[in-house]
């Protein structure tokens, strides 16, 4: 393109000129003169490039779009190509077409094509002169307008970001705070939220599942599997840290955990006035984790697929981590161990999908049990905590 004006500078409104010498090319210049910097291009083969070239550095550079005035007469000019192409809006699109006045049909097939605005010609120079200036105002207030609302839009991300950190990191002292008192690690609760999100992946590919298994459902679990046990928070020490097996009155109370966790969550959410996915699904796996696909789990005795699909994957998730964990008063279990008891249950106690979902991603799940293995001063805080309670 070859430069007519002095180099651009954003006081004026920037103009690419597509038009060969001519009458039209000398009144689109009289009419730009002093209040735009116009680059001129006179080859029309070569103006559709150099236009998209040029746009696209106006973009990186955070600019509006130069407002594009293509004489319609130019050989070689791809006018619909160029209309189709260059971005704009309705209200702010950047082709203004010149063209013979008499040509009606021609106008409103660019039009149509994604033009601006076509003037025709001749045209007095200062009608014109106003009618590219209004086009190029409304190209620079869409501009502003767009960059304002991405400002708006990235704020927002900002803040949903923070205060989802902030609800995370409740959610894991919470939840950390609830483990301490029991037999698992607080790397527990990061080993089954790794281990549902795995689970959920695989069984976003069934077609039955995938609908409910989204992305964003997937996170929700991911979340919300820290707070599982919940509940056992309000379980006793004696009966949480006995290293024994329950007593069946002592059991019935350990199942309480599954309710205390829900209602918990419950009248938290009640507290805080809305509806929040993120606590339902909470309320949902603390409450349902513990149920069994023939339905002899509890607190409930549901069955199959009445059970929600984030306690059917919670119950896997917890159990799996349960059979290959080290405790106080048990060594932990091989993989290959856990995982015939898995497959010996499927079923029965687990979920069939889940239990093949299972399999098709125990590597995962041997990598995150590995990366969030406990450790010896793990275990050390456990039977310091068990001893100053007194179990």
């Amino acid at each position: 393109m070859a430069l007519t004006h002095p180099a651009p500078s954003e006081e004026l409104a920037s103009v690419l000129l597509l038009a060969a010498p001519g009458p039209a090319c000398n009144l689109a210049q009289a009419a730009l003169r002093g209040w735009a910097t116009v680059q001129w291009q006179r080859e029309g083969p070569a103006a559709l490039p150099d236009v998209q070239a040029a746009q696209r550095a106006r973009a990186v550079a955070g600019l509006e779009p130069a407002l594009v005035v293509a004489d319609a007469a130019l050989p070689g000019l791809e006018l619909a190509a160029l209309c189709e192409a260059v971005p704009g809006d309705a209200t702010a699109g950047p082709v203004v077409v010149l063209l013979d006045a008499a040509n009606e049909a021609a106008a409103a097939q660019w039009l149509q094509r994604g033009a601006a605005d076509c003037i025709g010609l001749p045209q007095g120079e200062a009608l014109l002169a106003a009618r590219l200036q209004a086009r190029a105002r409304a190209l620079r207030v869409a501009a502003a307008a767009r960059a304002g609302l991405q400002g708006l839009q990235d704020e927002l991300a900002l803040r949903t970001a923070q205060l989802q950190a902030i609800q995370d990191v409740t959610t894991l002292v919470m939840a950390t705070l609830a483990e301490t008192r029991g037999t698992e690690s607080s790397n527990h609760i990061r080993r089954t939220q790794y281990y549902v999100k795995a689970l959920g992946w695989r069984l976003s590919t069934l077609p039955h599942l995938a609908a409910s298994l989204t992305s964003t459902h997937i996170d929700l679990m991911f979340r919300a599997a820290a707070l599982h046990d919940i509940g056992k928070a309000g379980i006793p020490d004696r009966i949480l840290l006995k290293p024994g097996r329950l007593s069946p009155e002592e059991f019935e109370i350990m199942k309480t955990h599954t309710t205390l966790g829900r209602d918990a969550i419950a009248n938290a959410k009640r507290k805080l006035g809305v509806d929040v996915d993120y606590l339902n699904v909470a309320k949902e796996i603390a409450y349902s984790h513990h149920e069994k696909w023939d339905g002899s789990g509890y607190p409930e005795g549901l069955a199959g697929s009445a059970i929600p699909l984030s306690g059917r994957l919670m119950a896997l998730a917890d159990v799996y981590d349960a059979l290959i964990s080290r405790r106080l008063h048990k060594e932990a279990m091989s993989h290959e161990q856990a995982t015939h008891i898995i497959q010996q249950t499927r079923g029965r106690h687990f979920d069939p999908d889940v239990v093949d979902a299972f399999l098709a991603v125990q590597d995962n799940f041997q990598a995150v049990a590995i990366a969030y293995s406990d450790s010896s001063a793990d275990l050390q805080r456990q039977a310091e905590y068990a001893g100053i309670a007194q179990v």
